[in-house]
């Protein structure tokens, strides 16, 4: 699996902004087969804190894995 694309980081931070918005409003939110509501705002605000910074990460191209070579001296 080549792991997690900018578009999927961008698209799941967007349905946590949508659910923060919901949950302002006084509603209750349905999010990854859990049912979110103002008691779980936090929550909320952790995933967007989360995907916000995975999509940043993404799109500065710092999403891979760094390889360094040591070469001992003799």
């Amino acid at each position: 699996m080549a792991g997690i694309t900018q578009a999927q980081a961008e698209a799941r931070l967007q349905e946590y902004l949508d659910a923060e918005a919901a949950i302002l409003a006084g509603q209750s939110f349905s999010i990854a087969g859990r049912t979110l509501t103002r008691a779980n705002l936090g929550d909320v605000q952790k995933g967007i804190e989360l995907w916000n910074a995975r999509a940043k990460k993404l799109d500065t191209g710092g999403g891979g894995v760094r390889i360094f070579r040591a070469v001992p001296r003799s």
